[in-house]
């Protein structure tokens, strides 16, 4: 067999980031507890943070949070729209 042919997997791809424990976990969500506060932590993890496990987390819950907001936005100005439109319907009834 010839060993030159032989690929050591330590040899090759990125380095291997420490897991977060248990208690880094805790802290994290204790943290997106607080009003306030956690928005402004997932800007700082998710664009500042070393451990790319707990940017890629903040990252996608800014996106979910944005897709929200914006669902919110829509779904305000429809139903907010349509009774408004009902209201003055109603109004001019009388």
């Amino acid at each position: 067999m010839n060993e030159d042919n032989f690929q050591n997997p330590q040899d090759y791809g990125p380095e291997m980031e420490p897991v977060m424990g248990i208690g880094q976990w805790l802290l994290t969500l204790l943290v997106m507890s607080i009003p306030c506060v956690n928005i402004i932590m997932l800007f700082v993890w998710g664009f500042g943070s070393e451990n790319q496990t707990r940017a890629n987390y903040c990252r996608a819950y800014l996106i979910w949070w944005v897709i929200c907001v914006v669902l919110m936005l829509i779904f305000s100005l429809v139903f907010g729209s349509a009774l408004t439109a009902a209201m003055s319907s109603m109004s001019s009834g009388i």
